[in-house]
Parts: C-alpha cells; structure tokens; sequence
C-alpha cells in the first residue's frame, strides 16, 4: 500500500487504548475521561488461548468480562453432559455482569475459541471502589445497572413474545 494512504487510514495510537476500549462499551460510554483513568485502574487485563476455559457451568460468579479481542463461546451441558451453544461472543461483547452484584453459581460456561484479551471487572474490585471512590464507582454501578436492565427488558419482550407464539400454535391445534 502506499505509505500515503497508509498513513490516513492508521489507527490512533489512543483508539488502541485501554481507555478508548473502555469508553466503547455501553455501560461506560458515560464516563469522562478520569472516570475512565479511575476504571482502567480498577480492570484486569487476561490473555486466554485457544479452548482454555474463562469458567464453568457452576462455578461461582466472581466478575464479568469485556472482550477486547478474540472470540468466546458460552455453552450449556445437558443430563447427558453434552454441549449446546448458548452463544458466540466476539470484540466489544460482554457477559457475566450478574456475577458483579450476586455471588451465584454460573449458569453456563465459557471458552475461548482463538486466542483472545478479556478485560474483568471483579465484584471485589467494585466493592473496594465504591467504599474508596463512592462517586466515580457509583457512575460506573449506574452504567451496569442501565445494560443489564436493558438486557432482563429484551428477556421479557422475547419471553412474551414466545408466549403468544405458543397461544397461537395451541389456538390454531383446536380451531383443526
């Protein structure tokens, strides 16, 4: 390529930031920029290989986990200890939030399918924080809460959705 174009079409150095990744998630797209210096303080940068585990189906939920880079499958074992694919997450994705608020069992595990960055946010992080930094660590709770608010919303319009689904279906069988 022409070192010309090259040169526009670079990536900034800050875009390659642990600050500016942080700022592109949802729950914190909020922050300022100290509030975003105050969190990346607070986050643990992980490298996984290919099929390592980032946990178990059970084990219990110490944090969530942003993926910077790389791609993770979360996955379900029925009675028989077989795999279902619950889901494929890739760059800019998240799971695992509940784990900040609820120490609970997993309800699914997760592995990396290539190799892959994962920044954590630990629950005993974000309690230190708050009792540490109260107003910059609230923000940051308030940000979670709205994602993970959003997400048990969505939960309820597919569950209702299913619902009616399943009346039409059942409606339709005795109008035969």
């Amino acid at each position: 390529m022409n070192p010309f174009w090259n040169n526009i079409f670079r990536i900034s150095g800050y875009e390659q930031t642990l600050n500016y990744f942080l700022s592109t998630m949802p729950m914190f797209k909020k922050l300022d920029k100290r509030e975003l210096d105050f969190l990346e303080n607070v986050v643990h940068v992980r490298n996984y290989q290919t099929d390592e585990i980032i946990f178990s189906e059970g084990d219990i939920g110490s944090g969530m986990y942003a993926i910077r880079s790389g791609q993770v499958q979360v996955y379900t074992h029925n009675e028989q200890e077989e795999e279902t694919e619950q889901a494929v997450l890739e760059s800019g994705d998240f799971f695992g939030e509940i784990a900040l608020t609820a120490s609970r069992p997993r309800c699914a595990s997760a592995r990396a399918t290539e190799p892959t960055v994962l920044i954590g946010l630990f629950r005993s992080d974000i309690l230190e924080a708050v009792r540490r930094h109260p107003a910059p660590s609230a923000k940051i709770m308030l940000g979670l809460n709205r994602v993970i608010s959003d997400r048990l919303l969505q939960c309820n319009i597919q569950l209702e959705g299913l619902k009616k689904q399943q009346a039409d279906s059942r409606k339709q069988q005795t109008d035969e």
